[in-house]
């Protein structure tokens, strides 16, 4: 049995194409998974509410609701279910456009189903260890269900909305994500604050996380992107 590929894992399996759904459903369960399966934009919406998967593998081209308005609206619902984009389209800016939209991966047809695979475990990895009630870094512990973050064992006092990003960032760690993409997952789709915003946030939290907040090693700034959250350092 091969690292986080046992039959709790299920995964929901979204492509419209039955031969390669049939394909890539037998590939899956051959790795222990267990795999749910839609064929059209709307099933997958609500499959993946009302069945709770541990992953997402979502084509964007689909019948009804395309595979970025399916992201999309599981993002607006508060879902953090990890979501694989699978597409023909291997365009750099679909891949943007799904990854500024919360998906965590996107791999292009053609591909291997070692990739494909590799990618799963990578995913459940990382959601893995950023769904966990505490995490630490560098000299940084949070404990997400106590709101309480420490700094060489001396508590640090953050805002509500300060802890909020943190959280964001630490659940994307290792993900580029836009100023926008943090306005709309930290503070809301409604929220009217400009871009201008997430900056003086993320100096707020290195002024109160980073050993030396001018060169930062784990709020680190994507130049003319936005920002990345890294764990080591």
């Amino acid at each position: 049995m091969t690292l986080l590929s046992d039959n709790t894992t299920k995964i929901l399996l979204v492509e419209d194409d039955l031969s390669i759904l049939t394909g890539l459903s037998i590939n899956l369960r051959h790795e222990g998974f267990e795999v749910l399966q839609a064929q059209d934009g709307d099933r997958a919406l609500q499959r993946a509410i009302d069945d709770a998967p541990d992953l997402m593998i979502l084509d964007v081209m689909l019948p009804g609701m395309n595979g970025f308005e399916v992201l999309k609206e599981l993002r607006r619902r508060g879902s953090g279910v990890p979501i694989v984009m699978l597409s023909a389209k291997g365009m750099e800016q679909d891949k943007i456009m799904g990854l500024d939209l919360g998906a965590d991966d996107y791999i292009s047809k053609p591909f291997g189903i070692s990739e494909l695979i590799a990618r799963i475990r990578a995913v459940l990895r990382r959601h893995k260890l950023t769904s966990a009630s505490t995490c630490s870094f560098g000299c940084v512990e949070i404990d997400f269900e106590e709101y309480r973050v420490l700094r060489s064992g001396i508590e640090v006092p953050l805002t509500a909305q300060e802890f909020r990003l943190l959280r964001y960032l630490v659940e994307h760690q290792g993900r580029v994500i836009t100023r926008q993409s943090l306005l709309e997952g930290a503070w809301g789709f409604d929220y009217q604050g400009t871009t201008r915003t997430v900056d003086n946030f993320i100096r707020n939290l290195r002024a109160k996380l980073e050993e030396d907040p001018d060169e930062p090693v784990h709020l680190l700034t994507v130049r003319g992107v936005g920002y990345r959250f890294a764990m080591g350092g």
